[in-house]
């Protein structure tokens, strides 16, 4: 609407409609009639005709008009971080540019530099935004496939002509972004297995990249690149190994400097314990095997954080900033999940934009949760805040505000564009600060969306170390914020890491599994996982840190 200049009063309540669905609490539309939809508020009678054809049709007259008359192209530019409305029209008009191709290659001719209201600037970061959108192409997010390669095992163990099957390679060790899928079948008939692999719903075979040892093709929703090994019975054990370690892992030199995959030239196994066992180790879990410390690991073998170890969700939001469920809802629903305490910390009053807490309503909020808690007990709500951290690197609100907080996640939420170093002293001045309790997800990134902002890992890591402050493992399958790659090097310096979700409704409570899955790729043990802490462990520290941050 706003590319073809349609009337403002209709945008907006086009926009004011989407709003009501998107934080309103529980909203049901499907199924209800027009008159229904007129009943829920910001909802009049156009827009409740709108919704029921979209939910009736998924088309709507008005919506076919507005596509008719926009090059499909323009939608995917309408995609590209930093381009509006208004700026993508003005490409299509003054450059005819209706797609993201077209766009890539005038601004590596530098011609939108040219055009009014661009710049330089600008078109180096649209050069960057579809450089980083091209590179991820055809990669998913763990999370979002999970459930489809769970359906496609389940078909595939049934199959009548296979003894055994597993996930191998970058999913079997839960990469966080995943370029292909990969499984294990063991079987004594190879011919069997490729004419039942025909009859799966789902798949598309490609035979002139495949082999008799080897299915390629693809899945086809979500569309991945999918590889199916077959193996032997008898050396299905150390297919899986060879097939699920990175290369890294498998070229790691043990005694004598062999790689750790010539010990299965040795002999026959029985199980990867027996693998592991014959180089005096104990098993590597699938996850870790990414060459990287767990050798070393193998040799203590301390055993990794789990779900069940959690005692606590820190780093949520409710209806007091944008989430979308109240107070309330986020703590009974945390309560009946099992966990001992919440930690509510909805935006401070700097991201206006999310609804962020002015002083009158932190108060107000801390008063609920004082009600709440007497209501709740044992069960206990404490009192936090996501602070931005300001581009000088000071935190939103005055210290007798923070000081009224039981503890306080510091973040970043603009200002990504700083270089590493500007981007670096941010952070450590927001460490050194007394009120930082937690440091919430430290390069902003967004898993195949956006690059994080530059920041020295190390010195970030040093300094949570020195100050004493814990470092979020964001849990949100789109961020996974602190990289798993850092975990370790947290562990040795002794700063401890927080599981959170960055909850902003009930269910993104689940996202915590993820978190586990990034913690335990790290080595993350349940010792080091502050929110691990009891109740009562948690109280004592918030209550020592907060008298110290007094003095």
């Amino acid at each position: 609407m706003e590319l073809h200049d349609e009337n403002s009063f209709k945008i907006r309540s086009y926009q004011s409609a989407v709003n009501t669905l998107e934080r309103g609490e529980d909203i049901q539309i499907v199924g209800k009639s027009i008159s229904e939809l007129q009943d829920i508020g910001g909802i009049g009678k156009s827009i409740a005709e709108v919704i029921f054809s979209l939910g009736e049709a998924g088309i709507h007259a008005y919506l076919e008009e507005l596509l008719q008359k926009t090059p499909s192209g323009i939608l995917e530019v309408l995609e590209v971080k930093g381009l509006g409305p208004k700026k993508v029209k003005v490409l299509w008009e003054e450059m005819n540019i209706t797609s993201t191709h077209e766009l890539m290659e005038a601004c590596q001719a530098g011609q939108v530099a040219k055009i009014k209201g661009f710049g330089e600037k600008t078109q180096e970061s649209i050069i960057q935004v579809l450089e980083f959108k091209a590179a991820n192409q055809g990669k998913w997010l763990y999370a979002d496939i999970e459930d489809a390669i769970s359906d496609l095992l389940d078909n595939l163990s049934k199959l009548n002509s296979i003894n055994d099957i597993v996930t191998v390679g970058e999913y079997a060790r839960k990469l966080e972004i995943i370029t292909e899928v990969e499984f294990l079948i063991a079987t004594a008939d190879r011919k069997g297995v490729f004419e039942a692999l025909v009859k799966i719903q789902g798949i598309a075979f490609n035979d002139k990249k495949s082999s008799p040892f080897k299915w390629r093709g693809k899945l086809l929703n979500p569309e991945l690149s999918l590889v199916i090994h077959l193996t032997s019975k008898g050396d299905f054990v150390k297919e899986k190994i060879l097939r699920t370690g990175s290369k890294a892992h498998l070229l790691y030199p043990i005694e004598g400097n062999l790689p750790f995959a010539d010990i299965l030239k040795t002999g026959d196994f029985q199980s990867e314990q027996e693998v592991y066992q014959a180089v005096g180790l104990s098993w590597i879990p699938e996850e870790l095997r990414e060459g990287f410390f767990e050798f070393d690991w193998a040799k203590e073998a301390q055993s990794l954080l789990e779900e069940k170890d959690l005692k606590g969700i820190l780093h949520n939001h409710s209806t007091y900033s944008d989430g979308k469920h109240t107070l309330r809802q986020m703590a009974e629903y945390c309560k009946e999940l099992g966990y001992e305490y919440l930690g509510i910390s909805d935006h401070s009053r700097t991201a206006s934009y999310a609804g962020g807490l002015d002083i009158d309503k932190v108060a107000k909020q801390h008063r609920e949760i004082d009600e709440l808690n007497k209501e709740l007990a044992p069960f206990k709500i404490f009192k936090g805040i996501e602070s931005d951290i300001l581009t000088d690197g000071s935190l939103d609100y005055p210290d007798e505000v923070l000081a009224s907080f039981d503890f306080i996640v510091s973040s970043i939420h603009s200002g990504l564009s700083m270089d590493r170093k500007k981007a670096t002293a941010r952070l450590l001045k927001a460490i050194e600060n007394p009120y930082t309790t937690i440091l919430g997800h430290p390069t902003g990134r967004l898993l195949l969306r956006r690059e994080g902002y530059p920041i020295d890992h190390q010195a970030i890591i040093d300094a949570c170390a020195t100050y004493q402050v814990v470092i979020e493992i964001n849990a949100n399958p789109w961020r996974l914020d602190l990289d798993w790659r850092w975990v370790h090097y947290a562990l040795e310096k002794g700063v401890k890491l927080s599981i959170n979700p960055d909850a902003h409704a009930m269910e993104g409570y689940a996202d915590m599994r993820y978190g586990v899955l990034v913690g335990r790729k790290g080595g993350l043990t349940a010792d080091m996982t502050f929110n691990a802490l009891s109740l009562d462990e948690i109280t004592q520290y918030f209550n020592e840190r907060k008298s110290k941050s007094r003095k």
